[in-house]
């Protein structure tokens, strides 16, 4: 990563942050006496605005087809790609309608910015290397979804920082196949640009396709078993029609 360049922006998300530290008190206080549905409201006021601040303050140009498709509320399993930290946000300005939290990455819970807040938000650390701890992480995410929260995860596991996919992970579908809940697949294009392409934050155009819920519900056990192959092809399809479109608007 190069510092200096990224000093002005990094003193941004800083502020923005501090703005944020206000939800902590509010959020930890519905949780703390049960109250799922304003800890939600909570939640989603938090995370919703400032995914959309950010990519404002970057300079992004979001372009989101399928709106029609998210759900009025959850709880739901969002699955999509993965080009980008920039995903985090992206998935919180589009999906603006229900609360999410994530299953991340065991490594972000050390980054100052996003390490304290991904629990809060109900979100999950995982360590994929460890099947052990991997199963452990996505029972806890359907804990969470029985108790009315809404999940997303990144089935490649890491960053591909690039329109190329890497392969997706069979056991993510088991975050919603469990709990008998929606999944939303995803297609995200050009997040990559706004960071991992060159190190320094980048304004870009990023690409967003939310492809119509997939029932989980009533599944034969072949069905379920081909269900993630049947989900990143989705989201495969969709990407190289976000390369094609952008490619044919240049």
């Amino acid at each position: 990563m190069k510092i200096l360049p990224n000093i002005p922006m990094a003193l941004t998300l800083l502020k923005d942050v501090r703005h944020y530290k206000k939800y902590a008190k509010l959020i930890d206080a519905a949780r703390a006496r049960g109250d799922f549905e304003e800890e939600r409201r909570l939640i989603l006021e938090c995370t919703s605005t400032f995914g959309k601040l950010i990519l404002d303050q970057v300079g992004c140009d979001l372009h989101v087809q399928g709106r029609e498709n998210i759900p009025d509320k959850g709880p739901i399993v969002i699955m999509a790609n993965h080009q980008s930290y920039a995903d985090i946000p992206v998935c919180f300005a589009v999906f603006d309608k229900f609360q999410f939290g994530f299953i991340a990455k065991q490594y972000l819970a050390k980054m100052p910015l996003c390490g304290p807040w991904m629990p809060r938000i109900r979100s999950v650390f995982i360590e994929n290397d460890d099947p052990r701890e991997a199963l452990k992480a996505i029972n806890k995410g359907i804990e969470y979804i029985e108790d009315g929260f809404s999940m997303a995860i990144c089935p490649e596991g890491t960053r591909s920082k690039g329109p190329e996919m890497g392969p997706f992970m069979r056991g993510a579908v088991k975050l919603a196949t469990k709990p008998k809940v929606p999944i939303v697949p995803v297609s995200i294009n050009g997040t990559y640009r706004m960071f991992e392409e060159t190190g320094i934050v980048t304004p870009t155009r990023i690409g967003v396709i939310v492809h119509e819920p997939i029932e989980t519900e009533g599944l034969t056990r072949q069905e379920e078993r081909g269900l993630g192959t049947r989900i990143e092809q989705i989201i495969k399809d969709g990407v190289e029609k976000l390369v094609a479109e952008e490619q044919a608007s240049a």
